[in-house]
């Protein structure tokens, strides 16, 4: 089950969920049929936690939303990109480990 913290991004309201945030943004495109995309959920989940208030974190779902991802050359999935004022920061694809995630936000904050 997914943590409340975690937000459901959309095409309509990525511009003002992500590029607008006061704070940095963890996005994570995923799809329903991708087992890798379930691997790294739970991650996912502990950090929207663990970061709260500091850290936004949302989920796209690129079969739903195709927009974004072809905006941010989304081509594998999960891709999980960390957003700050409006531009990317940084990105990783697959199913990678916390602290690889942890790195990457910190890079942020």
């Amino acid at each position: 089950m997914a943590s409340e913290k975690v937000l459901t991004l959309s095409d309509d309201g990525f511009d003002a969920d992500v590029l607008k945030s006061s704070v940095p943004v963890l996005v994570d495109f995923w799809a329903t049929w991708c087992a890798p995309c379930k691997a790294i959920a739970p991650v996912i989940d502990a950090i929207a936690e663990e970061y709260d208030g500091k850290v936004k974190v949302g989920k796209v779902n690129v079969d739903d939303n195709p927009a974004t991802p072809g905006k941010y050359g989304v081509r594998g999935i999960p891709t999980v990109i960390l957003f700050k004022d409006g531009k990317v920061v940084d990105q990783v694809v697959g199913a990678v480990p916390k602290a690889q995630l942890e790195a990457l936000i910190k890079k942020a904050l």
